[in-house]
């Protein structure tokens, strides 16, 4: 009732932030700083669970009096947490473009909201709508970590988000390619979506946005999608996914930092 249940929203929201600060180190890192938007940046993330829980629309209510209590005072805590930190950094109007980075984070989480109303048919749409204001880690820290809202800000968004909306779209793929009867028409959508990233990816690069070094930091997703599509799958087996889907995770924010790096 307190604790993130969402182990893969954990890494949406850490890997960005963690590549962003890496990439910030050629420019000089305000310490400080930084460490106030991480504290800021989970505590938030975790807040929502506790308040979920405590108004009961969540999976996992608070049903006795004492149940109430309890995730009440963990909710005051932890926005108690937020509310200081959020508050330092934007102290004497310090880090004001953090306001246009947690509204279109806002913005995101709201149209998920909506879009999780379709069901079953919205779940993937929602989750990767989601994944925009999650990875919004990576341009607020590059902010606040080098005092530059620029466009290797928004490149690190960018290709946080790309990454992400690709392991949401090859997770759901696995779990609905495990029960489907026709599995051709699971695949296909998924090829053409690789394609479409790989064309993303190329773009961003050809106009500057991203490194071209930053092209090395999609092979090993591009890989692994282009080979489950051409094997035979054994069954799944969503404990192994969830591992090589955060090893993924790692290489690629290790492989996307060096490329801001050089």
């Amino acid at each position: 009732m307190v604790v993130p249940r969402e182990h893969g929203a954990w890494g949406m929201m850490l890997v960005p932030l963690a590549t962003a600060a890496v990439a910030a180190l050629h420019s000089g890192i305000n310490a400080g700083a930084l460490i106030l938007f991480v504290l800021a940046a989970l505590s938030l993330f975790w807040l929502r669970t506790p308040v979920e829980s405590w108004l009961g629309t969540s999976a996992i209510k608070a049903h006795s009096a004492e149940e109430r209590r309890h995730v009440l005072r963990a909710a005051i805590a932890i926005g108690a947490i937020s509310l200081v930190c959020v508050g330092a950094l934007l102290w004497s109007g310090r880090n004001r473009d953090l306001l246009l980075i947690g509204a279109v984070a806002a913005l995101a989480f709201a149209a998920q909201a909506g879009v999780k109303k379709l069901g079953r048919k919205g779940r993937m749409p929602a989750q990767i709508i989601g994944a925009i204001g999650l990875t919004s880690t990576a341009a607020g820290a590059y902010y606040v970590a080098t005092g530059q809202f620029d466009r290797t800000a928004l490149a690190l968004w960018l290709a946080n988000w790309l990454f992400a909306g690709d392991q949401i779209h090859f997770v759901q793929l696995r779990i609905r390619f495990s029960r489907a009867q026709r599995k051709l028409r699971v695949r296909l959508p998924f090829l053409l979506a690789q394609m479409v990233l790989i064309a993303a990816i190329f773009a961003a690069c050809r106009f500057g946005l991203l490194p071209a070094a930053a092209v090395l930091a999609f092979v090993p997703i591009l890989l692994r999608g282009t080979l489950w599509f051409l094997r035979e799958q054994p069954p799944l087996d969503v404990h192994r996914l969830g591992f090589t889907e955060l090893a993924h995770a790692l290489i690629f924010g290790a492989l996307l930092s060096t490329a801001f790096l050089l």
